[in-house]
């Protein structure tokens, strides 16, 4: 009998090794001036990226040889129990919905209402208290990421 060799450690693994590739070639792209060290803005994202293709590839090694993953002790998990495709799909869809929705509602909206939806689709009971927390949460992101980091997030629908 022929085995398969497809298993879903090794799209884990390939998934590791296509965002290394592509963190490398986006950071190709960036052009500014060096700082007096000579460290540059694309320093650090080559050396994830790279690190990412170098552990993507022994990791697509490790499998193809025979190598899987065990659940931890610790884990109260069925690693026989079948895929979860349906909270899989609205887990995708509410990550996908807030990269295309993100620009038009802005950062608090769209983090609040993917922070609820997350929490929903992953079995919250109180669905009043994860929309608050959820409000909360991109209310708190945001005035960290522009008032104690200095990012620029996307205003959308709260923009002067």
């Amino acid at each position: 009998m022929i085995r398969s060799r497809w298993r879903p450690e090794l799209g884990l693994a390939a998934v590791v090794l296509v965002l290394g590739v592509l963190v490398v070639v986006g950071t190709l792209d960036v052009s500014a001036a060096a700082s007096q060290l000579g460290i540059g803005p694309r320093f650090f994202p080559m050396l994830v990226g790279g690190a990412m293709v170098l552990i993507g590839l022994f990791y697509v090694a490790d499998v193809l040889r025979g190598g899987h993953g065990d659940p931890e002790e610790s884990e109260d998990v069925d690693a026989e129990a079948p895929t979860d495709w349906r909270s899989l799909a609205l887990v995708s869809g509410i990550f996908l919905a807030f990269a295309a929705l993100l620009d038009l509602l802005g950062w608090i909206a769209g983090a609040s209402l993917l922070f609820f939806g997350l929490s929903v689709a992953l079995g919250a009971e109180h669905k009043l208290r994860a929309a608050v927390i959820a409000v909360i949460m991109g209310v708190a992101t945001y005035l960290l990421f522009v008032n104690g980091l200095g990012v620029n997030l996307p205003g959308g629908v709260f923009a002067p």
